[in-house]
């Protein structure tokens, strides 16, 4: 099946060292769902966490859609993830150790359904993030080194 990302988040892997990541669904109304499709949802400042043996993400923003008057929702109400009971019970015991964090990475379509991709990691340190972007910046230069020409 062909994915089409709709929205991404930014800071996911700059603050938070990825492990693992799951693919969940989404529990949605209509004119959500209508609105996510037209791309208009913001994934930057969420976060997920367990209650009740459940899984939600909170501060999500869909956008309202511009033709759903009475049937549109609040664009932050809290979203309740779909993931089957041995996944659930897998991420309460890893966000029980100290430091683990699960964050939704990023929201597209697979098939008709809307999809969010969340890791499981850990946060980073100031050093850590100073040491990947130092990483990634000598990377950047070797590659327009190369692609100039001065570097042999």
């Amino acid at each position: 099946m062909v994915e089409k990302i709709l929205a991404k988040n930014p800071t996911a892997y700059h603050n938070y060292t990825i492990e693992n990541t799951l693919e969940a669904g989404i529990v949605l109304t209509g004119t959500e769902i209508k609105s996510i499709k037209n791309g208009k949802v913001n994934i930057k400042d969420t976060y997920v966490n367990i209650k009740n043996g459940e899984v939600y993400i909170y501060g999500m923003h869909i956008s309202p859609y511009e033709f759903g008057n009475i049937y549109n929702k609040d664009p932050l109400r809290i979203r309740k993830l779909l993931l089957n009971k041995r996944e659930i019970n897998k991420l309460y015991g890893l966000i029980k150790q100290k430091g683990i964090s699960i964050i939704p990475i990023k929201l597209y379509m697979k098939g008709n359904k809307a999809k969010l991709e969340i890791g499981i990691g850990k946060g980073k340190k100031l050093y850590d993030k100073r040491q990947d972007i130092a990483k990634k910046d000598a990377e950047m230069k070797i590659k327009q080194a190369i692609k100039n020409g001065s570097y042999k």
